[in-house]
């Protein structure tokens, strides 16, 4: 056993260790002002007035960038995106803006079902499709253009951070991504190239959209952004990591909310990566140093100690590193990224007692190719 947990704590040592070295190499140059800059459409889906929707789909509609056009969607003409939307639509007069209200269900993924209602309005050849609670900066398309100059890239995603609105609960969220999923996919992406997307942005060439069966293809699929970056890749051509990170609004009113949401993703993840996913507690250093400490430290003490003190200072680097190289600003809070390095490994044990996920209301049941199934509404809590 001790031999076990100490292997545990230097592979959890390493990958924390090549996590800090991906955010220090991490960088995105800008695109060429001369780049080619074909015609874009940007679909999206909406459900609800989330914090900051506004500012966040106006950031979509002032591109610096000649054409392109944005089509919002929602399912039902009471939703609260919809003020939101025409708002955005009455500021930008001049831009190519368009709302879509439409309830038709190609599947069980609703948010794929919205994205199919508004790619009916797409008039270009690259489409972007971009999650609702995401912000761009002013050059978001032209990154996306530069990555889709090379004729061998058919689809493309982004990196993005968190930025908590407000709470303990938005903080770990934002804490989440910006210090566990985005150098994950650093590290991933350093040993094999990229074969899926994220729901941050979503850009495919129409060719190889039809080509893997269009949004019908994934209207039943939990992990939509993955799906469609796994299918274009094996059929299509290469998956492009877009210069560019794009900031994910975090607002979690509560604790309960964020674990729901975490859990979520989590089974997502377990959906389409079963075995990657099942070996991902060796990125969770904290309990890997607790567990040590454990069981070793009754017989040395000494050693017990030292283990806890190198996890909880390696997890303090790379929470210092991603504030700075991701997250600028944000204030330290060392106590409390050491509490989210538990957080997670709970998470992850919780994803495996069941298949079941909460989005947007409903409960799914989720099977073990990663396919939904309607179970129920959910009650408000």
């Amino acid at each position: 056993m001790q031999l076990l947990l100490s292997l545990y704590l230097l592979a959890a040592s390493a990958y924390v260790m090549l996590a800090i070295r991906g955010l220090l190499r991490l960088n995105h140059p800008a695109p060429r002002a001369d780049g080619d800059c074909p015609p874009i459409t940007v679909l999206k889906p909406l459900h609800g007035d989330e914090s900051g929707l506004y500012e966040n789909l106006l950031s979509f509609c002032q591109q610096d960038y000649p054409r392109y056009q944005v089509v919002f969607g929602v399912s039902k003409a009471d939703d609260a995106a919809v003020a939101v939307a025409r708002r955005v639509i009455a500021t930008c007069p001049d831009a190519d803006l368009s709302l879509v209200v439409n309830d038709r269900l190609i599947g069980s993924n609703r948010k794929i079902c919205n994205v199919a209602n508004c790619h009916e309005l797409s008039r270009y050849d690259i489409l972007v499709i971009a999650d609702s609670d995401m912000r761009v900066v002013p050059d978001y398309l032209r990154r996306i253009a530069s990555s889709f100059e090379d004729p061998g890239v058919a689809a493309g995603t982004c990196l993005y951070r968190g930025r908590p609105v407000s709470g303990l609960a938005s903080w770990l969220g934002a804490a989440y991504i910006n210090e566990w999923f985005l150098p994950s996919v650093l590290v991933a992406t350093s040993f094999q190239s990229l074969h899926f997307c994220f729901g941050a942005t979503m850009a495919v060439r129409r060719s190889a959209l039809e080509a893997i069966g269009g949004f019908e293809r994934l209207a039943n699929e939990l992990a939509d952004d993955y799906r469609l970056g796994d299918l274009v890749a094996s059929q299509c051509g290469r998956v492009a990591l877009i210069p560019c990170i794009v900031e994910n609004t975090v607002h979690e009113p509560s604790l309960a909310s964020l674990l729901r949401h975490e859990l979520r993703w989590a089974r997502t993840v377990r959906s389409v990566q079963a075995g990657g996913y099942a070996m991902s507690f060796l990125t969770y250093i904290t309990p890997a140093a607790l567990a040590f400490a454990l069981v070793v430290g009754p017989q040395h003490p000494l050693a017990g100690v030292a283990a806890v003190g190198w996890a909880v200072g390696l997890r303090v680097l790379l929470h210092d590193v991603a504030r700075t190289t991701v997250a600028p600003g944000q204030p330290a809070a060392y106590g409390l990224t050491v509490l989210r390095d538990l957080l997670c490994f709970g998470v992850w044990v919780a994803s495996f007692l069941g298949r079941n996920v909460e989005w947007q209301g409903y409960e799914f049941k989720v099977d073990k190719q990663g396919h939904m199934e309607l179970k129920g509404t959910v009650e408000p809590s």
